[in-house]
């Protein structure tokens, strides 16, 4: 069965280490497995089994957009297939469709958001033209959830559901890390939100985790490793400890990311 890994995290070279440790201290001094660099992650990844990775990283700092774009579009084109790229962009960006042509342009088939480190709510007005230029030429990949702040939780999340329903959207963590409950009960019901399993298993049993998987569909459900938080391994021997169809398999492992990134079968 072919996977796809939905959500790895990478920086340059001269500063991975640093912008891994400034996770692990975002999520109070939570370990980190790897060291953020995309060929160590490859290398590993491709040793595991996994045969496709997803990556991204986020502008937190408006002068970081082009920049961090232009990264992750040559380390897909120096991946040798291994890679899709998705691009990000700050909120106080001045052109939004520009931004939205420019990634499109790159080779890049997704935006990556992640409104508690950005510090910006999901719903903020500057995001709107945002959402509205992606509609049906990009995927929304948003980190959701976070019980300490407000910035990505489902109240924050739903009213942009409803005001774009024909843009895409993806909520990592089941739409909710730390929130898992309430932003499955509240969101699972909306046609343009996906969602991925990345950084659950460490907090959520896994009768639970396969209760959101029925709830929400394996259709809309991508598998997620969430490097440099974690290793690959682990993550895919919760999933398949988890017991489901070769169905729902063949869906979060790969059918729903290629549906959603453009990833040739």
């Amino acid at each position: 069965m072919r996977i796809i890994d939905s959500h790895c995290h990478v920086y340059p070279e001269a500063i991975a280490m640093k912008a891994v440790k400034s996770v692990s201290d975002f999520y109070d001094g939570i370990h980190s497995y790897g060291d953020g660099r995309a060929a160590s992650m490859k290398k590993h990844w491709e040793n595991s089994g996994v045969d496709h990775a997803v990556i991204f990283s986020v502008a937190t700092r408006l002068a970081q957009t082009d920049s961090i774009n232009a990264f992750i579009s040559n380390t897909v084109l120096l991946g040798d297939g291994f890679f899709t790229g998705l691009g990000t962009v700050h909120q106080d960006y001045p052109d939004m469709g520009g931004i939205v042509d420019k990634i499109i342009s790159l080779g890049l088939k997704g935006i990556k958001l992640h409104p508690d480190t950005q510090l910006c709510a999901i719903n903020d007005k500057r995001l709107l033209p945002l959402y509205e230029a992606c509609e049906g030429r990009l995927p929304v990949l948003i980190h959701t959830g976070d019980y300490r702040y407000n910035y990505s939780n489902p109240d924050q999340l739903e009213p942009v559901l409803r005001m774009f329903p024909k843009t895409t959207f993806i909520g990592a963590h089941f739409s909710g890390w730390s929130v898992w409950d309430e932003a499955v009960e509240r969101l699972h019901t909306y046609d343009n939100l996906f969602v991925d399993t990345s950084s659950t298993f460490h907090w959520v049993e896994k009768d639970k985790v396969k209760k959101y998987i029925r709830t929400f569909g394996s259709e809309k459900i991508m598998f997620g490793s969430d490097f440099p938080m974690w290793d690959v391994d682990p993550e895919l021997d919760a999933m398949l400890s988890l017991n489901l169809t070769s169905e729902e398999y063949e869906n979060i492992f790969h059918r729903t990311a290629e549906k959603l990134f453009s990833i040739p079968n």
